[in-house]
């Protein structure tokens, strides 16, 4: 059966059925949405990033709007299971109430009478947030009794979290199966993030470029051996671009490499050649005696570091390099660094890749970012607001990018 699904702003055919979010009707009912509130605090519990919580905020409003009201549940921490205050949500709720500029009712336990009692006297227009679901271990275990227990709280199911959607836990897979079809829904969020992966992935103008950087090869083999089914050119930057050089010869000083993925970088490039996808590895090195933040030692070939340095960033005719192929792209899937950003001495080679991509957007390409130090990265250099779409979810996109299909969204189908 084909229908069309219509997500924030893009419509999709689709072989699975799963009912849109603009469909339902919350008038008068409890939505129980399953949000990603797992923010960082500081000492005293305050939040110090909340960009997650106002990723959440389009789902909660337009419940409200439509006079349902809202029970949101969430992990926070990893409280190993057990009640721990240091991981309560008491004071996101808070917070959250100051976002929203309207109270937010706090349960002190996610199941039990207390949070049935609060659900029960839920009034429409009116927000609950339930106590950390992690203080169960049957939330990670993905208990099917706990996960009823959860689905009794609300009428309609609501999976606003990305970000954990590659996790089968109780309230992120399990809970699906006790709501009807048409009674479960992706949020605002989870949509528009499964759209544009859907988009960069599968529908996107070519050429399709995909930017993978970080430290290690071995954490990004799945992904690049997905992409290369899926993009016409691939470029690797950071620490694993150095695996890469050494494993065609190059020395490459102190820099950081796996010996033992020397083979499987081979192996890569052999199969990108196969399938006739092009592979760009960086040209040069900017170089470092020490991890640290002081002004480089020099800048050689990629396959050239001396014995006594290591790279920590790429070089200028890399940039050069790169940013003519972005320039070239019509889709750009951006995950990993490349180089150490956080040092203000070697932060060039990614920054310049951000403003690439932000002007590359500018000139009608779609580029999607994702993972936690490119998000991290993106919004350092203040260019989030530059590029199509901004990816809260690291762990989930990446295995997305790997090809396998996440229990947060398989559950939601019929």
């Amino acid at each position: 059966m084909m229908i069309k699904i219509e997500w924030a702003n893009s419509t999709f055919a689709k072989t699975n059925v799963m009912t849109s979010f603009n469909q339902i009707d919350f008038n008068a009912q409890k939505a129980l949405i399953r949000v990603d509130f797992n923010v960082p605090v500081d000492e005293f519990g305050r939040v110090t990033d909340d960009s997650r919580i106002k990723a959440a905020l389009p789902t909660i409003t337009a419940v409200l709007k439509k006079n349902g009201a809202v029970i949101l549940m969430s992990h926070f921490g990893r409280p190993k299971g057990g009640v721990n205050l240091k991981y309560s949500l008491k004071p996101i709720a808070e917070h959250l109430s100051e976002l929203l500029t309207i109270p937010v009712q706090f349960a002190a336990d996610c199941i039990g009478q207390e949070a049935i009692a609060k659900c029960r006297n839920l009034k429409s227009r009116e927000i609950l947030l339930l106590e950390n679901l992690r203080f169960y271990p049957e939330e990670e275990g993905g208990d099917e009794s706990f996960a009823e227990k959860l689905s009794m709280l609300g009428d309609i199911y609501v999976n606003d979290a990305f970000g954990t959607a590659h996790r089968a836990h109780a309230s992120t897979s399990i809970i699906a199966k006790y709501f009807r079809p048409e009674r479960r829904v992706f949020g605002l969020l989870m949509g528009s993030e499964v759209e544009s992966l859907e988009r960069a992935l599968i529908s996107g103008q070519s050429p399709k470029l995909a930017i993978v950087g970080g430290a290690k090869v071995s954490s990004k083999i799945d992904v690049i051996e997905h992409l290369l089914g899926v993009v016409d050119e691939i470029i690797i930057g950071g620490g694993m671009a150095y695996t890469f050089s050494k494993s065609q010869g190059g020395e490459i000083g102190k820099s950081m490499v796996e010996e033992d993925k020397l083979e499987t970088a081979q192996s890569l490039l052999k199969k990108a050649v196969s399938k006739g996808v092009k592979i760009h590895l960086p040209i040069d090195s900017v170089n470092s005696t020490v991890f640290s933040d002081i002004e480089p030692a020099s800048t050689t070939e990629m396959s050239h570091v001396p014995t006594n340095q290591m790279g920590l960033d790429i070089g200028p005719e890399s940039i050069a390099k790169f940013v003519k192929i972005i320039k070239d792209s019509k889709t750009i899937i951006w995950n990993g660094p490349m180089g150490v950003f956080e040092f203000g001495f070697y932060q060039n080679g990614t920054l310049s890749i951000a403003q690439a991509i932000a002007k590359a957007t500018r000139e009608g390409a779609f580029s999607l970012i994702g993972g936690g130090d490119s998000v991290a990265a993106i919004n350092q250099f203040g260019l989030e607001d530059k590029v199509s779409y901004v990816s809260t979810g690291g762990g989930a996109m990446l295995e997305y990018l790997e090809g396998k299909k996440l229990p947060g969204i398989a559950a939601m189908e019929d």
